[in-house]
């Protein structure tokens, strides 16, 4: 089989157009480029899915445009607290990390807790004394307080808000040469978030899943409704046992309980045929994407 394909996905949010400058714009474009080449040159090489989708999230993980590593936003106390999801479509192993704090690479600490450990999920201290154990990169907290990160946390905590601005992820899916599966999920929560809060993306069947029997799908926006939707799992369950095209799976989960699940909601997915779909409710989601070896796609708004 030579039919391979990777998708990523930066965050989707409802942003007035003015409230994304030029600049950070095309820095947030760039990155997306960046992370797609990244986890596509392993497909293109006959590399896995695991490897590509790990390469892909590292990349938006080492960029501060992005709510996730670097980017992180902060608590309300002003601190970093990661949470990473991977997930190997051909066998069902997957490893999650939550409340992860000094990790230069969070989705790299849940892989190590995937292939190394005994466990799925590890959170906290546990899981920052694994990363230890394992010798994976450490940061000190200045590395993550990015400028702006700060800008607006002070922002938020001017304005008190009642609802915490931001709620990015960042998060790939890809199909490899083998026929296999993968999906990462990794995000520096909501800004302004309390203290030991968990949002979808480290949960397996909330934010992030993937099976080769459907499909893989790592999802973006409020955490909080993501997760009581189990949405990356009912794009799972739609796919294969009721046979939805992806595309019209992803539409389907997107409107589950809306009256009562109302929110931003955006994922992205790729079945076992290679089929691609980037569903969004929102008026924005950092979004790209490459099927084999057709031209890269990237976009921002909805309407492009």
């Amino acid at each position: 089989m030579s039919n391979y394909a990777i998708v990523i996905h930066g965050g989707a949010v409802t942003m007035k157009p003015g409230q994304l400058s030029p600049e950070e714009e095309a820095r947030q474009r760039e990155g997306l480029s960046q992370a797609l080449q990244a986890g596509w040159e392993i497909l293109h090489r006959g590399g896995t899915a695991l490897d590509a989708v790990e390469a892909s999230v590292r990349s938006l993980e080492d960029n501060e445009h992005f709510n996730a590593g670097r980017g992180s936003g902060l608590t309300q106390q002003g601190e970093v607290q990661m949470d990473a999801a991977i997930m190997d479509g051909s066998n069902l192993r997957a490893g999650a990390v939550n409340s992860v704090r000094y990790v230069e690479h969070p989705i790299s600490l849940a892989r190590a807790v995937m292939e190394r450990s005994p466990h799925v999920y590890m959170a906290g201290d546990g899981a920052l004394e694994l990363a230890l154990e394992y010798g994976l990169p450490l940061k000190p907290p200045s590395y993550f307080l990015t400028e702006k990160t700060q800008r607006e946390w002070l922002e938020s905590k001017q304005q008190e808000l009642a609802q915490p601005a931001s709620h990015d992820t960042v998060g790939a899916v890809a199909l490899d040469q083998a026929g296999n599966l993968a999906v990462a999920t990794s995000t520096g929560g909501i800004e302004g978030q309390l203290k030991g809060r968990v949002g979808d993306s480290p949960v397996l069947g909330g934010g992030t899943y993937a099976s080769n029997d459907a499909c893989a799908v790592s999802c973006t926006g409020d955490g909080e409704v993501i997760v009581r939707g189990a949405l990356a799992h009912e794009v799972y369950a739609l796919v294969k046992y009721k046979g939805l095209p992806l595309t019209a799976a992803c539409q389907a989960a997107l409107q589950l309980h809306d009256e009562d699940l109302k929110g931003d909601k955006g994922m992205i997915a790729i079945d076992k045929d290679g089929n691609i779909a980037l569903e969004f409710n929102s008026n924005l989601m950092r979004r790209a994407y490459r099927v084999g070896n057709g031209e890269p796609y990237v976009g921002i708004w909805k309407d492009e």
